[in-house]
């Protein structure tokens, strides 16, 4: 089995796990202010957050070189009506309303995160 644990750097560990945590109803494992492991309810983790500048990993060392170029974090989800509520609830930039991804034939939403990643959440 191979699965993918996404590490992202981030200006505010502990701010953006709340803003996560309160977006996806997931929870924090690790807890701290360098790094945090996001996991759903049966512990699987689908996120890392990574304090930039920290650990001397050469990836994570500068956010001016604009985080999240070439990336697009893609969330499946079950419960997609309450994850765009809770997106508006914390005022989120929305890149797309929800709308039928014709490809895909799953319904979907586009965000930004605090950091300003994009984010796609799919059913």
């Amino acid at each position: 089995m191979i699965r993918n644990e996404v590490i992202i750097g981030v200006e505010d560990v502990e701010r953006s796990s709340k803003w996560y945590q309160a977006l996806l109803n997931c929870h924090g494992n690790h807890r701290g202010p360098t790094f945090e492991v996001l996991t759903d309810d049966d512990d699987h983790v689908f996120l890392c957050l990574h304090k930039w500048g920290d650990h001397d990993h050469p990836t994570l060392t500068n956010p001016e070189n604009h985080p999240g170029n070439g990336l697009i974090l893609y969330l499946r989800v079950e419960n997609l009506d309450l994850i765009w509520r809770n997106a508006g609830v914390l005022n989120a930039v929305i890149e797309k309303k929800p709308c039928l991804n014709e490809n895909s034939g799953k319904e979907e939403f586009a965000i930004r995160d605090l950091d300003n990643y994009y984010i796609l959440v799919s059913l």
